[in-house]
């Protein structure tokens, strides 16, 4: 019995790491100090961040994929740490809530105070950096998780055609080269934006819990569904 116990332990021990939970480095955009955008009643984009990320992370573990939290206390302000902290990973999304120029703003009093609003542009955005280290792997990630969305009733964004190339137009994924969090990192990486927080309407559906829990679902389904997938080298001919 000895002997079979130890032959056990030796072939756990010994099981493709492939085999483990993918583990996931979520990131929350922004921080208490910074707030990122303002949505049209007055709210910081940082609180819809995380409320989101949350959801994102308890979804994500119940699909079985480790978790690694990143800035869920507000308190990193660094672009580059967030990425260092995300090392060892196998993915990298860090959650994001959209606005717009202030040329499409409107003014409106909303509690005793004048706030900003637009009326022109709502949905859902993914991007990924051609710089990444590993941009197949990035761009596959990003069209699972936007088909996943699309399925479950999210509409993308056209919005982003303004300022950025399609990578996956039906799938709202974009090119985003430059953005620190996507290319200063070791690991296949997607910063995601789930609505526009100053259009009234989509700022009152963000804040939706059954909404946040069927587009964190979606998320967390496209990214199960593209890590599964691995890369098989080419066989080598005699």
């Amino acid at each position: 019995m000895r002997f079979f116990s130890k032959l056990l332990t030796v072939l756990v021990a010994s099981l493709p790491v492939a085999m483990a939970a993918p583990l996931v480095a979520v990131d929350v955009g922004h921080s208490l100090s910074d707030g990122g955008a303002t949505s049209a009643r007055g709210r910081s984009e940082f609180e819809f961040n995380r409320m989101l990320a949350g959801v994102l992370a308890d979804a994500l573990r119940e699909k079985q994929m480790a978790v690694r939290e990143i800035n869920f206390a507000g308190d990193i302000g660094s672009l580059i740490e967030r990425p260092q902290q995300a090392a060892g990973s196998d993915f990298f999304i860090a959650i994001h809530h959209d606005s717009i120029s202030e040329n499409w703003l409107k003014f409106w009093d909303w509690d005793g105070s004048e706030q900003s609003y637009t009326e022109v542009k709502r949905g859902f955005g993914l991007f990924v950096s051609a710089q990444n280290p590993d941009p197949k792997t990035s761009l596959r990630c990003a069209s699972s998780m936007g088909a996943m969305l699309r399925r479950a009733g999210f509409v993308p964004s056209a919005w982003h055609g303004r300022r950025h190339v399609a990578a996956d137009l039906a799938n709202g994924v974009w090119y985003y080269d430059n953005l620190v969090v996507l290319y200063r990192t070791t690991l296949p990486a997607v910063l995601f934006e789930a609505g526009v927080i100053k259009h009234r309407e989509e700022e009152l559906e963000l804040l939706d819990s059954e909404r946040q829990a069927r587009m964190a679902d979606a998320l967390a389904s496209g990214i199960a569904a593209c890590l599964s997938v691995r890369e098989k080298s080419a066989p080598v001919s005699e």
